[in-house]
């Protein structure tokens, strides 16, 4: 999914991008700008680009502007003849241009990024990444421009690619919240988890740094107290979106503790902060779905269907009730998966593993895409799907890296436990 972790990188796969939660200045600007990002349409508004522009990283935006509709281009060249600083100015451009057209194009670019992930379109990840060009060159002055840079390529899942820049960042400004909490998300998805700890100490933010702790701690050997410890942090006061995060983690945890009805719970205070927050709804649905539930999944999912890892869920929902609509979901999903095969991208391929096992029924075509996906990213839902293939294509020996890394790591989740079965 699009991005993993506080609100909303959104987010990998299935990944929500933690890194989304800002610090200290640009705190306020997310809290603005996620409430209304998070809600799919919701993003075209005009109201939104005069809240991004006016509040995200300070930007002093002209009143004309901040009442203009949001900039849909064709493609990256109608970005960068929009923005670039050297297309309409070329070699007469000042300083004082260049950064009044940096403090319109960063803006800008977090607007695309907030509309890849709520519509599922990647290509507004290119048309962010055309924005940002101009200013994420070996002689940029823009830390910020580097974050947002590394945000576009996490969410493409290229994650080395995303920590080189994030050092580039943190090396022009050492204490940057925004970047050390981005790189504690990458490397969490890589199972890397003693770095991203690391990571997750410098951050002045005391709430934050304990939900970036408590969440790899509870990857990695200590789930019952980490749950136990995020339940002591209190959410009175909490933006929306930051409850948000601290419920989905609670969710989380609850399910791999095999506690499905405390994480129904969290799940829906979770949806009740922020109702647009599509990976708590997956998450939500995955529990009803695994519970026999799938009626009520394709309830909590109805009108979502533009998203892909949403419509896989929704696939699987039809499956499961016989819905004569399942024909049309599954020719989409496959349809789009085609699309990122042939533009090189793994974006969703534990979705497509997903959907090849439980959708199509094809286990030996899922398992050759779970092992691709494992080679990308590796968390508990990227061992569950791997696992799960292996069994059913009756190559449970194909699993066995991801058993290691369970083993490991002391992953505790009551799914996986139950998928190694006599393997463990």
């Amino acid at each position: 999914m699009i991005g993993r972790g506080p609100p909303a990188a959104l987010g990998g796969g299935l990944l929500r991008d933690r890194s989304a939660a800002l610090c200290g200045r640009r705190m306020t600007a997310r809290r603005v700008s996620a409430a209304v990002a998070l809600g799919g349409s919701a993003i075209r508004r005009t109201a939104v680009l005069a809240l991004v522009a006016g509040t995200v990283f300070g930007a002093s935006v002209a009143p004309g502007v901040a009442l203009a509709a949001p900039f849909v281009p064709r493609d990256d060249a109608v970005v960068l003849a929009e923005v670039s600083p050297g297309t309409r100015h070329s070699e007469v451009a000042t300083r004082e241009m260049a950064a009044r057209r940096l403090d319109v194009a960063l803006p800008l670019a977090q607007l695309y990024i907030k509309q890849a992930r709520s519509s599922g379109d990647l290509r507004f990840f290119g048309y962010a990444e055309a924005v940002l060009g101009p200013w994420v060159g070996a002689d940029t002055t823009s830390a910020d421009a580097l974050v947002l840079h590394a945000t576009v390529l996490q969410s493409r899942h290229d994650f080395s690619g995303a920590l080189k820049v994030l050092e580039r960042a943190r090396t022009m400004r050492p204490n940057d919240a925004q970047a050390w909490l981005t790189s504690a998300t990458v490397l969490r998805v890589l199972g890397e988890y003693r770095p991203a700890m690391a990571a997750c100490e410098p951050i002045a933010e005391p709430v934050v740094v304990a939900l970036c702790r408590q969440g790899v701690l509870g990857l990695s050997g200590e789930l019952s107290s980490a749950y136990a410890a995020i339940q002591e942090i209190d959410s009175q006061g909490m933006p929306p979106e930051e409850r948000a995060w601290r419920d989905s983690e609670l969710g989380e945890m609850a399910v791999r503790l095999g506690r499905d009805v405390e994480a129904e719970h969290w799940f829906r205070n979770g949806l009740r902060a922020s109702p647009g927050d599509f990976y708590i709804r997956a998450a939500y649905a995955d529990l009803l779905l695994r519970n026999g539930r799938a009626r009520e999944a394709l309830t909590l999912l109805r009108g979502q269907e533009s998203l892909e890892p949403l419509l896989l869920r929704i696939a699987i929902a039809q499956k499961v009730l016989g819905d004569s609509e399942l024909e049309q979901s599954s020719a989409r999903l496959a349809a789009a998966f085609a699309a990122e095969a042939q533009r090189g991208d793994g974006v969703h391929r534990r979705e497509e593993a997903r959907f090849l096992l439980d959708v199509r029924g094809d286990p030996r075509a899922a398992l050759a895409a779970a092992v691709e996906n494992w080679k990308v990213q590796r968390e508990a839902e990227d061992v569950l799907v791997l696992i799960r293939a292996a069994n059913a294509a009756g190559v449970p020996a194909a699993a066995q890296p991801a058993m290691a890394f369970v083993r490991e790591h002391r992953l505790q989740d009551a799914r996986i436990a139950a998928a190694m079965g006599d393997h463990t």
